[in-house]
């Protein structure tokens, strides 16, 4: 993400999200009313992304990789939020989003005020600003329990910025880290791993990551070049690549990994679905850990 400048690529996964809220089949794959109100002033956008219902009604043929990767996006935080659920009930009180982009799930939260839930929002201080305004603008004030924990990583380490906003690293937590893997370098992704691992026992992370190009098919790494020039021009380009056999190396130090493609994602959340929502390909994956 460019210096002092809201994510352009958080923009865009919200609209996609935005996108299944008001255009998709019922049921919902992943049911976030919010983001829709949120980005009321982006309303055309919501319209004009890729592979929207509006095409449907208009009659032009939706992109399948277009409708597939908002597939994917719905399926991650589902994924996740299912995770959180779980964890909850195992007595996980916190949850970390790192890159929280426009994430709702703090204005989502259904767990009642006995479960005490803590939210730790950690993304670069611009974007989060830029969130901030955006809710303020819908009325959304903050929830209790949601803690804001903007880091630049240039200057603060991730270990400082959740310790200045009251993250209790004695205690299980469970790291939500969506849409982030890909741009980052291997460095920074081995930083945020070890950090994970040296929580508390219980705590576990989910996250998504992206195949290298090599490892897809043709028309694969044709979406996949389209994919990546248009997160380049928005100054966001793609870094990081895994393979699921590097992945586990990754995580050599977690128990209980689960990794999912397209065939094990899709029979989960899109099995019996009416309207072509579905994954498509072989390049994105998620992945879970526990410590």
């Amino acid at each position: 993400m460019e210096e002092a400048r809201p994510s352009r690529t958080a923009l865009r996964v919200a609209l996609r999200r935005a996108a299944h809220q008001l255009y998709d089949a019922r049921p919902l794959v992943f049911d976030d009313p919010v983001t829709p109100k949120i980005l009321a002033p982006y309303a055309d956008e919501i319209e004009r992304t890729p592979g929207s219902g509006v095409g449907r009604r208009v009659g032009i043929k939706p992109r399948p990789f277009s409708v597939g990767l908002r597939a994917f996006l719905v399926a991650r935080s589902r994924y996740a939020e299912d995770l959180l659920r779980a964890a909850v009930e195992r007595g996980v009180r916190q949850y970390v989003l790192l890159g929280a982009g426009l994430d709702t799930f703090a204005h989502r939260n259904s767990y009642d005020l006995q479960t005490a839930l803590r939210v730790f929002e950690v993304d670069h201080p611009a974007t989060q600003a830029w969130k901030r305004e955006l809710l303020a603008a819908s009325g959304l004030d903050a929830p209790m329990g949601l803690t804001y924990a903007p880091v630049d990583f240039e200057r603060e380490s991730l270990a400082e910025g959740l310790a200045a906003a009251g993250f209790d690293v004695g205690a299980p937590a469970l790291f939500a880290w969506l849409g982030v893997v890909p741009y980052l370098t291997l460095e920074a992704f081995r930083a945020t791993v070890r950090y994970v691992a040296g929580c508390a026992p219980g705590s576990g992370v989910v996250f998504d990551y992206g195949q290298p190009r090599a490892a897809l098919p043709m028309l694969e790494r044709l979406a996949h070049d389209s994919l990546a020039a248009r997160v380049e021009k928005a100054g966001e380009p793609f870094r990081l690549f895994f393979t699921p056999e590097e992945v586990r190396a990754e995580l050599a130090g977690f128990a209980a990994i689960e990794d999912m493609g397209a065939a094990e994602i899709n029979a989960r959340y899109f099995a019996g679905r009416t309207d072509g929502l579905r994954m498509v390909g072989s390049a994105g994956r998620i992945v879970s850990a526990w410590v």
